[in-house]
């Protein structure tokens, strides 16, 4: 059975290997104090900088989970409140979230045919940072790279945060549009899930410095302070890292994955829009994600279709939400073989 579910999704066919391989290295004994982590984790960021393209001096941190940063950000670096930018629930639970923490707590919420109107938006003084979701994996909508180089030119002063949790490790992100980038790994990068990365601006890094909050599990002045030395606060998910770090040496850079994942996201595109049943729950192309592809239908449909799609050996994502009795979501990761694409292509046009 192979998976097109959005997350946890499939994962790399190599994982298997890379399993085998960290047990024999004796790394998954290591001490997260040790030299042989120490040297991991600078191979990963450096690997981050050199695939991902991260500039030289952002730090790539590790976490739990893309939601544990939602904490670590309200906590460690939004000084009065946050402004959330979101279209769907996972947007939506970091908002309330982050209101929880904070009272102060502002959001704009947008049509999934919306791109965000940066132009018209204004965003109070007393929010001194912006958190967007780039990439819905609920609803399969996303802000384009553009508006969110439009949204830091008209608000230099206020940090800016963004979720790529199901974008990044699949699309050409430029890093240095925001401050602070996080995502999981158990989506784009194609690996088992447990472990969350958070990517960090030095104008972030000042900002927290700044504001000096410590004492917690995972207060980022802590976490930033072992970094330095390539440790990290306490004791890290070591095998999710060496997983990480083994799959980006063996994947190329992002803009060749990035063109892969356009490539096949217009190939869907086109069968959908040909199918008499289905549509694409996403009219918009300018706010449709190119990794999360939601197609909708009838829901005695969408029931038959998931059944006959199980029976050939394919599982397609649930809707999400109040989504899931009419809509489907297929998970255009890289982790998704060419053939496994071409049969999943074949499979929609012949239903």
């Amino acid at each position: 059975m192979i998976t097109f579910a959005p997350g946890p999704s499939k994962v790399f066919d190599q994982v298997g290997q890379y399993l085998q391989d960290a047990f024999q290295t004796g790394i998954l004994s290591a001490n997260h104090r040790s030299a042989a982590f120490m040297n991991l984790y600078q191979e990963t960021e450096t690997l981050f900088k050199e695939k991902l393209h991260v500039p030289e001096d952002y730090k790539l941190l590790f976490t739990s989970s893309a939601t544990e940063n939602w904490e670590i950000i309200a906590q460690s670096i939004v000084e009065s409140s946050s402004f959330h930018i979101y279209s769907g629930s996972f947007g939506k639970k970091w908002y309330t979230f982050a209101q929880h923490l904070n009272e102060a707590t502002g959001s704009h919420k947008l049509g999934t045919e919306d791109a965000l109107d940066v132009a018209g938006l204004e965003i109070d003084g007393k929010h001194d940072l912006i958190a967007i979701t780039q990439n819905e994996t609920s609803n399969a909508t996303e802000v384009s790279q553009e508006l969110l180089g439009a949204l830091g030119e008209k608000y230099p002063d206020k940090m800016i945060a963004v979720d790529t949790t199901s974008s990044m490790g699949g699309i050409a992100l430029d890093f240095s549009l925001a401050d602070i980038w996080f995502a999981s790994v158990q989506k784009c990068f194609g690996l088992p899930a447990g472990l969350g990365v958070l990517i960090l601006s030095p104008k972030a890094i000042a900002k927290c410095e700044s504001k000096g909050e410590s004492g917690r599990y995972n207060s980022l002045s802590f976490m930033l302070e072992n970094a330095k030395i390539y440790q990290t606060h306490y004791t890290p998910n070591v095998l999710g890292v060496y997983l990480l770090k083994r799959s980006m040496e063996d994947h190329p850079e992002i803009q060749v994955t990035d063109a892969l994942v356009r490539k096949r996201m217009k190939e869907l595109e086109t069968v959908i829009a040909q199918s008499k049943k289905l549509t694409m729950l996403v009219q918009n192309s300018e706010t449709r994600s190119k990794t999360v592809m939601g197609i909708a239908g009838e829901e005695l449909f969408i029931k038959e279709f998931k059944k006959a799609a199980e029976q050939a050996g394919m599982q397609m994502g649930s809707g999400y939400g109040p989504l899931k009795p009419t809509s489907f979501r297929i998970a255009n990761f890289p982790a998704i073989t060419e053939q496994e694409f071409e049969n999943l292509l074949k499979f929609l046009k012949e239903y």
